[in-house]
This record gives C-alpha cells, sequence and structure tokens, in this order.
C-alpha cells in the first residue's frame, strides 16, 4: 500500500494517480518516486488500465526534489542513487499517461509532468527548471524534453535563468495542451482520459508510439514506422469492430485485439 500516493478507479479503465506529501509540497524524495514507479508498472501490467491521470494538490503538483534528502547525499550517492532505476521506469510507461498540473511544478516536479504525453494546467500552474539557483542543473530529462516541447530560446531561458513561466505561457510555448480553471484541471484530466479509455488499445498505443518517434528520430524513419503500425492495425479484430460500428451507427465495442 503506497503513503505517498493515492489511488483512484473510475470507469472505462481510467486509473488516477495523487502524490500525496502536502507537508513538502509533493517534493520528489526516493519513496515517493519508487511508490509511483510501482504504481505505473502495475498499471502498465493491468489491461484494465487504459490510461492514467497523475495529479498532485491544488498548492502544488511537484516541487522540486527532495532538497533535504539530496543534501544528504556526497557524489558516490549521487552515482547510485536509487531515484535513477525509478526515473527510468516512468519514462518506458506506455500507456497514455495526463498529467492534471496545479500550482508549482519545478525541477523534478516539471520534468515528471513533461514525461506525460498531455499536460492539462490550471491558471496559477507554474513550471520551472531552478536546479541553476542551486548550482547544478535539471537530471531527469528536463534539458532535453523542455528543448523539444518549447524550443531552443524559451529552453536555455528557463533553464540559465531558472526563472518559472505561467500556465498560459507554458500553453502558448507548446508545453501544455489546455488551460483550466484550478478546481477543474483534475475533471478536465479525467475526462480526456476516459475519452482515450474508450478507443482500441492496440491503436493508441502504436499512435503513442509513433507520435514519440517524430520526437526521437528522422522523418523517414518515422514513416516507416507509421506505414508498419497502420499495417499492422489493419488485421485487427478492432479494425473491424470500428468500421461495423460506424457503418450501424453505434458506439464500437474494443476488446484490444
Amino acid at each position: 500500500m503506497p503513503q505517498t500516493l493515492a489511488v483512484e478507479f473510475f470507469a472505462p479503465g481510467v486509473r488516477l494517480i495523487t502524490l500525496q506529501r502536502p507537508q513538502a509540497l509533493n517534493a520528489l524524495n526516493t519513496q515517493l518516486l519508487s511508490e509511483l514507479a510501482a504504481e505505473l508498472a502495475d498499471a502498465q501490467a493491468d489491461d484494465g488500465t487504459r490510461a492514467v491521470v497523475l495529479t498532485g494538490s491544488r498548492k502544488a503538483f511537484a516541487a522540486g526534489a527532495d532538497i533535504n534528502e539530496m543534501a544528504e547525499r556526497n557524489l558516490v550517492g549521487i552515482l547510485n542513487d536509487p531515484r535513477q532505476a525509478a526515473w527510468q521506469a516512468i519514462t518506458h510507461f506506455n500507456k497514455p499517461l495526463i498529467a492534471a498540473v496545479n500550482g508549482f511544478a519545478l525541477g523534478g516536479g516539471c520534468e515528471l509532468a513533461m514525461h506525460a504525453d498531455i499536460i492539462i494546467a490550471g491558471e496559477d500552474a507554474r513550471f520551472g527548471q531552478p536546479e541553476i539557483n542551486l548550482g547544478i542543473m535539471p537530471g531527469a530529462g528536463g534539458t532535453q524534453r523542455l528543448l523539444r516541447a518549447v524550443g531552443k530560446s524559451m529552453a536555455m531561458q528557463m533553464v540559465l535563468t531558472g526563472e518559472p513561466i505561467g500556465a498560459r505561457h507554458a500553453q502558448r510555448a507548446g508545453l501544455v495542451s489546455e488551460v483550466t480553471q484550478p478546481e477543474f484541471t483534475v475533471e478536465r484530466a479525467l475526462h480526456i482520459a476516459r475519452n482515450i479509455a474508450g478507443k482500441a488499445p492496440l491503436a493508441v498505443r502504436l499512435a503513442k508510439e509513433a507520435l514519440l518517434k517524430a520526437m526521437d528520430t528522422d522523418l523517414a524513419s518515422g514513416l516507416r514506422f507509421e506505414r508498419h503500425a497502420f499495417t499492422v492495425l489493419a488485421g485487427t479484430r478492432d479494425r473491424d469492430e470500428g468500421i461495423r460500428a460506424f457503418q450501424e451507427k453505434r458506439t464500437p465495442t474494443f476488446t484490444g485485439q
């Protein structure tokens, strides 16, 4: 039973994970990251889970790494940091992941949000990579994912100054897909997750993989993967069900086959 997370289930196939370290603004310590990695591994292995929403509190999605825990580590401790394995597990989660962000998403919190496929932000959300103020730099994908999301100039400004940006700025820059009133952020993310969870699971998985390949491969390779995935899906039962449901003017029932 996780101690730093709350987990709820919603039909059809949606799992809501809420970070719960309110006394530390959901700072990402080893325990929280390990429990989150384990929960995502469980969600990935569960055929009944088709989409996951990740959120924090109204005040903070996650305000960064746990500085007190970080201060206790020397160079050897950093090189053997058990959190690295947790970050790897989070990185390789292959089902749709939606982040519902209110308040602070700083440092590791911003990096965690960027692991999501879709980010829904409340009007009060603040995104930043302030590690430079501690004499360090982002170390959980912040430099790589941020540049891909917002471009070189904005990423350089955020990382080198440590200054955060607001939700509307983040949306204009391409980091966030939607901005809502803070009280509706989780509700909106759950609505999107339910929508995705009702689609054909194989099509969702391959579509996500194809989109991610567009970020780290050349166009020709990406197009080859897309054509291959399209061909694979053409032979599935869900494809036949989708076409029949369209012709019969009814909602399709997808089985993941």
